[in-house]
């Protein structure tokens, strides 16, 4: 018995020791997380201004280095930007920025008075163009044009140009879509083109903004803005964020040919060898795509397709317009197999086709 409370009082006196040690490690496991947490908050609040500020001077230098070399044009009724391609004066921009005229005054950033330029060539199956100062000036600053091909959708973007007239603006957003296949409309300047691989942004793009600089924060040009998307709900007003620039390895590709050669003799853009019209049906709805003719010796006489078949797919995607059947090519590339379907005499059939170039 006694030996029994022995035991007892040495387990008594030896419990709360150990619970004072295991307590003595809680505590102290406690206060030292608690006093790191408030050390890692008060870290995180001067991180944040820190990051800010490193965010925002990686914008600013951004526009920097591009900035100078976006130029604003003016045709003699219209107002858009360009991109100093080389140190030779050529300029890239939109097709639909000069239209037909032959001759232009530019501005650049080092210059207050504008400078003449002439056209070199204007391609509007893609919307592209270039022109060329009459003079180059000293300081004439080319542009960096990166690889669109790594471009990323969260990617943040820099838009550079004039809108509304006013030179040297730039609006900031993100690259929100990558791929996408747009149609200009042929009314209000535009084109009637189908771009194929347009990049996406929420930057602002507006009127005079078409033919600038898109730019990513590595201060290359990823893009040249070239139309924001229209909302009929509102009576075609611009969509708010969402706007559409060719991508920089088309410019290059399209450019490129330009300065050397004086016109684009590659537009590495598939076309069917064809002339065709929309047709409707009995509820005056599009249906199809009626041949009217078909270029000797091209894609769709090789395939055995003739005038007054109604194509109503191609590579298994419906075609119901004109611009439906331009969209469904976009994306391919001269030289492919696909497919086509068409209605001839009421019987539906399918052929290959080894797509020519438009």
């Amino acid at each position: 018995m006694d030996a029994s409370r022995t035991r007892a009082r040495a387990l008594g006196r030896a419990v709360p020791a150990a619970a004072l040690v295991c307590c003595a490690a809680l505590a102290a496991g406690c206060t030292a997380p608690a006093a790191q947490a408030g050390r890692d908050t008060a870290a995180t609040r001067a991180a944040l201004p820190m990051a800010a500020n490193d965010l925002q001077s990686q914008y600013q230098k951004v526009i920097r280095e591009v900035l100078p070399s976006v130029v604003q044009i003016q045709a003699s009724r219209d107002l858009g930007s360009g991109v100093v391609y080389d140190d030779k004066g050529h300029i890239v921009t939109n097709a639909h920025v000069v239209g037909s005229e032959k001759t232009f005054q530019v501005t650049t950033a080092n210059n207050e008075e504008p400078l003449t330029a002439s056209l070199v060539y204007s391609y509007p199956e893609q919307d592209l163009a270039v022109v060329r100062l009459d003079r180059v000036p000293d300081g004439l600053k080319p542009a960096v044009f990166g690889d669109s091909e790594k471009v990323q959708v969260g990617q943040i973007v820099l838009a550079m140009g004039s809108p509304l007239g006013l030179s040297s603006s730039v609006t900031e957003g993100i690259v929100s879509a990558t791929g996408r296949t747009v149609s200009e409309g042929d009314s209000g300047g535009g084109t009637g083109a189908t771009i194929a691989n347009m990049v996406q942004t929420s930057a602002a793009i507006n009127p005079g903004n078409s033919g600038g600089a898109l730019a990513g924060l590595q201060g290359q040009v990823i893009g040249i803005p070239t139309l924001a998307a229209a909302d009929p709900t509102f009576g075609n007003s611009a969509a708010p964020g969402i706007g559409f620039a060719i991508p920089s390895s088309m410019v290059r590709t399209i450019a490129d040919q330009i300065v050397r050669t004086g016109k684009v003799v590659e537009s590495g853009r598939a076309a069917l060898d064809i002339t065709a019209r929309t047709v409707v049906n009995d509820r005056y709805q599009p249906s199809g795509v009626a041949v009217v003719t078909v270029r000797a010796g091209g894609a769709a006489d090789r395939a055995g397709l003739r005038a007054g078949d109604i194509i109503t797919a191609v590579g298994g995607r419906p075609v119901t317009t004109i611009t439906s059947l331009a969209e469904a090519l976009a994306g391919d590339k001269p030289g492919r197999r696909t497919t086509v379907t068409y209605q001839r005499d009421g019987t539906e059939k399918t052929v290959e086709v080894t797509l020519g170039e438009q």
